[in-house]
């Protein structure tokens, strides 16, 4: 007697699960991945490369320029105007005792340009002249130009009318006669222009600072050196 097993669930061969469906990775790549590349890769915007040619532009003109205006600044070598004082004389100096000063002092002033291809302008001069902290006189001259490689001397005579001195200017001015040496101040700017090649107009504030000193007996000065070029 022959036994048979039946078998369970018997699985046809054309069973579905025995069907491998195709892997068809070659799409599946091109349309996940290369076409998002190729949407990512844009060109520069061209307002970006006209940018950097006017910058590119700009910096050259500029460092030209910078070459430009050496090399004039060597071949011109422009020097600064300056002004200073020549000449003073003390012409009177009275002081009584009821505290009155009365002076005169002749003051002349060059004004020199030493460039050899600019004429120079001066304007805007203003000076004061003063004993200790009183104010005697103003110094002051028109507009005027200098011309290349010269100077101009202006002279100038400045008479005071009695001023009141303080008990302490009087104490001083006592004391100066008595030592036959008289201090007086001289203080003020002015103004100077003149054109260095390329460069253009250069424009400088001219200060000065004296310090006049005078022999009362003789009323000549002594000592004098005074200038508003740097030492």
């Amino acid at each position: 007697m022959s036994s048979h097993k039946k078998e369970e669930n018997p699985i046809p061969r054309n069973h579905p699960l025995d069907v491998v469906p195709p892997v068809t990775t070659t799409n599946a790549t091109t349309k996940d991945h290369r076409f998002p590349m190729l949407r990512h890769r844009r060109g520069t915007n061209p307002l970006i490369w006209l940018v950097a040619i006017i910058c590119t532009v700009i910096a050259i003109a500029v460092i030209i320029a910078g070459i430009a205006l050496f090399i004039g600044y060597i071949a011109i070598q422009p020097k600064v105007p300056f002004i200073s004082v020549t000449y003073t004389h003390l012409d009177v100096f009275d002081y009584d005792l009821s505290g009155l000063l009365t002076t005169q002092v002749t003051i002349v002033m060059k004004w020199e340009n030493d460039n050899t291809r600019a004429h120079a302008s001066f304007y805007d001069a203003n000076f004061i002249l003063g004993f200790h902290g009183t104010q005697i006189a103003k110094l002051v001259a028109e507009p005027f130009d200098v011309r290349k490689n010269s100077s101009l001397e202006l002279a100038y005579t400045v008479t005071s009318t009695p001023i009141p001195l303080t008990r302490e200017q009087m104490m001083i001015a006592d004391m100066s006669l008595k030592q036959d040496l008289v201090m007086f101040e001289l203080r003020g700017t002015a103004r100077t222009r003149w054109r260095v090649g390329l460069l253009g107009s250069v424009k400088f504030w001219l200060h000065l600072d004296c310090k006049l000193h005078f022999i009362p007996s003789s009323f000549n000065s002594t000592g004098l050196y005074c200038s508003s070029r740097s030492k």
